[in-house]
């Protein structure tokens, strides 16, 4: 695990950007969040964690890394379906979990070359992946390969804590894009925030 924290120098720049965020920002205080930097785990945890809640996600995967003995590309890829499907998953999903596994070890998705790519190059390759769509890909950006200029328009809380900063009843494209434009180059900084006004 590591931390996605708030640093003094994005919290400067997007103070002197937006007067309203910097109040947000003063109020909150620093923020620091777990990340994982494997990004295959990640990739698995969110196939699992797909339209269930929070405590499902977590039993299953207690039951994965049980059963599974650690949960790796090469695990995945040489467990029979069934027995990872009696950890509480569709047959879907499984299919899902194989195909990750699969382009990891035929080396169709090169887990290192990430790294050394633009976000949007990560992001086409992420979903390239069946089951893995854009929002899913943008959270390993920004939990797994700790990319500083994330903002989702994908993620239902952002849009909310943009909502509640600004006091608008609906954020379109447009209107999201003018955020995401004058918050870079630390879109991830105001991601912690927007996620935190979002559930205050």
């Amino acid at each position: 695990m590591h931390c996605i924290e708030t640093t003094s120098e994005a919290i400067s720049y997007l103070s002197a950007k937006d007067k309203a965020l910097h109040k947000a920002m003063e109020q909150i205080g620093p923020i620091s969040r777990n990340g994982d930097p494997d990004v295959f785990t990640s990739l698995i945890s969110a196939i699992a964690s797909q339209q269930i809640s929070g405590k499902a996600a977590r039993t299953i995967w207690a039951r994965l890394e049980e059963r599974l003995d650690g949960i790796t590309c090469h695990s995945i890829a040489q467990t029979d379906e069934t027995v990872i499907q009696a950890c509480g998953l569709s047959f879907k999903k499984v299919s899902y979990m194989k195909s990750c596994a699969a382009a990891v070890l035929e080396g169709r998705l090169d887990l290192e070359k990430l790294h050394d790519m633009e976000d949007e190059e990560i992001i086409r390759n992420l979903v390239a992946l069946p089951g893995i769509g854009v929002w899913t890909a943008e959270m390993i950006l920004i939990f797994s390969l700790n990319r500083p200029d994330v903002l989702s328009y994908n993620d239902l809380g952002i849009r909310k804590g943009l909502m509640k900063l600004y006091h608008h009843t609906f954020i379109d494209k447009k209107r999201f894009e003018r955020y995401r434009k004058r918050y870079s180059p630390y879109g991830t900084t105001a991601s912690l925030y927007l996620w935190e006004l979002a559930i205050t």
